[in-house]
Formats: C-alpha cells, sequence, structure tokens
C-alpha cells in the first residue's frame, strides 16, 4: 500500500536574535525533530525516517517557509534510499521539496544522499522561491545503486525562483528509461556519485566567485544572478562529499 505525506516546517524570528519554528509537522515516514545548532544563531530540523521510504507509488513532500529574518538549517539523519514497491504495477515514487524563503531569511538545506536502489523509481522535484535578499544553500547529492548493484531509475528537477524571476531550472535523469548518454562519457563518465551545491547570497552582486575547476570532476559556475552553481561526479558518496564541503566551506566563509 502506498503512501501519501506531507511534512511542513515553518521557521520566523523570536523577537532575541534567534528563530521560532512554530510549525514543525510531521508526516508518515518524514519526521521532523528540533536538534541542537552548531551554527548560531540558525535554528536547526533534522528530518528523521520513521519508516522505510520512499517505496514504488509513494507521495511524499515536504514544505519549509522561512519567514522574513528567519534562519534555519535542515539536514537529515541519514541517506533516503529509494526502493522498488511491493505491487508491479505501484508506477513510480514521488518526492517532492517546496522551499520559500523571505526577506533576509536564510536557509540552509543539507539533507543526506538519495540513494537510488535497483528495480527503484523515484521522481524528485525542488522548487526554491526567494525574496531579493534572501540566502539559500542548497545541497543534493544521488548515488546511482547500492553497493554491487546498478541504478534505479531516477528524475530529479531543481526549480530557483528570485525575486519573482527564474534563476535556475535544471531536470536530471538516470538509470532505465532516461535519455541515451547518460552513463557515459560526457555526463558520468563511470561515476556512481553526482551531486551539486547552489549558494544564493545577495554579497555576490557585488564580488562573486570566479568560474573554476574545483577538481578534475567538479566545476563551479556562476549564474544570472547573485549565485554559484558547483556541480561534481566521483566514484562513491565519502568522495563526492569532500568536494562538496570544501565548496561549501570556501564559499561561506564568512560563517
Amino acid at each position: 500500500m502506498s503512501v501519501q505525506a506531507t511534512a511542513r516546517i515553518t521557521a520566523v524570528p523570536d523577537g532575541r536574535g534567534a528563530t521560532a519554528l512554530p510549525v514543525l509537522e510531521s508526516s508518515g515516514p518524514l519526521a521532523l525533530r528540533r536538534t541542537r545548532s552548531p551554527l548560531a544563531p540558525y535554528a536547526r530540523v533534522t528530518v528523521v525516517g520513521a519508516m522505510t521510504a520512499p517505496l514504488g507509488g509513494d507521495r511524499l513532500a515536504i514544505a519549509a517557509d522561512i519567514g522574513d529574518g528567519a534562519r534555519l538549517t535542515v539536514d537529515a539523519a541519514a541517506a533516503t534510499v529509494a526502493l522498488p514497491g511491493a505491487a508491479q504495477d505501484a508506477g513510480p515514487a514521488t518526492y517532492d521539496v517546496r522551499l520559500t524563503v523571505g526577506e533576509g531569511a536564510e536557509l540552509r538545506w543539507l539533507p543526506e544522499q538519495l540513494v537510488s536502489a535497483y528495480g527503484s523509481e523515484l521522481r524528485m522535484t525542488t522548487r526554491a522561491e526567494l525574496a531579493a535578499s534572501a540566502r539559500l544553500v542548497l545541497r543534493e547529492e544521488q548515488i546511482l545503486g547500492r553497493h554491487g548493484e546498478t541504478t534505479g531509475t531516477l528524475t530529479t528537477r531543481l526549480t530557483v525562483r528570485r525575486a519573482g524571476r527564474p534563476l535556475l531550472d535544471q531536470q536530471l535523469a538516470y538509470g532505465p528509461g532516461a535519455p541515451g548518454g547518460w552513463d557515459g562519457g560526457a555526463v558520468l563518465g563511470g561515476h556512481r556519485a553526482v551531486g551539486q551545491l547552489l549558494v544564493v547570497d545577495p554579497d555576490f552582486e557585488e564580488a562573486c566567485p570566479e568560474p573554476r575547476l574545483l577538481s578534475p570532476t567538479a566545476a563551479l559556475t556562476r549564474l544570472a544572478g547573485p549565485a554559484v552553481l558547483v556541480t561534481a561526479v566521483a566514484a562513491d558518496a565519502r568522495l563526492l562529499r569532500g568536494v562538496l564541503d570544501e565548496a561549501l566551506r570556501v564559499l561561506t566563509a564568512r560563517d
């Protein structure tokens, strides 16, 4: 039996220089926990998997509304593993993330890896609406297959709008049924881990990092706005995280 669940987060300033969480609503396999933040004055929410998901046919969603002036980090306790459903005709699972970040607000969206297990089919969409003075750090990591197995079918789409205008809109697809060439030398080149780090910062209006290679398989690119996108592939999750963590450290050094 498929699961439908939507978890919700609302963050607002508490009037004392910190951030309150008036809405922290768990649902189904998406359990939300307020955890201690090592980065003041951010509040922190950790997503804990309360059951195995997503399976074929599941419909999962998380909505986060970061009010004007609030600061929030959202991370996860463990990787998310997309698995095939028990029913042959369950269809693909979906996982929708909706982020809204207000004026002067900051969101660090840093989930753990998404693992596409053999036989699974997942369609994931992430949409972010940012105010003109909002800051966003968003990391995505996909691991194509568990150890010793080939990947499932995975389609992801990331759409970001800033001050009502498009900033980034991209779609990636891997596995059976994906457009040809996804595993070729021009795309993955035999690598099993792929990720990206998006940093949107109004300070980049004045001084934006220069485009450059960060490693033989990672690059930093400027976007048409105060934002940069780091894209990387690697042999495994550990190597991928190392590249993205170093990029995050450099790009957010003001913190």
